[in-house]
């Protein structure tokens, strides 16, 4: 089961940066035709990548985060505590 969770995260990560892109290029292309510029696109792209990649690192850290704390291999905080 433990394998099967892994690999959900695993596409869950892969699909993240090119939907939010497809999702900020949309956004943006709709944008583009109803104010009637043509650079609202580009920056939806942009922020797409840069949100998409933003939740694909956030997202890593916890998971080591979590992982370390499991298998109780820490930095040594959970010594300070006691």
């Amino acid at each position: 089961m433990q394998a099967i969770v892994s690999f959900e995260k695993g596409m869950q990560l892969a699909l993240t940066v090119p939907s939010a892109v497809a999702i900020g290029w949309l956004i943006g292309a709709w944008a583009d035709k109803h104010f009637h510029q043509e650079w609202i696109s580009i920056a939806g792209i942009v922020l797409g990548a840069v949100s998409g990649l933003f939740y694909v690192i956030k997202t890593a850290l916890t998971d080591e985060r979590n992982t370390r704390s499991e298998t109780g291999a820490g930095t040594g905080s959970a010594d300070k505590q006691k």
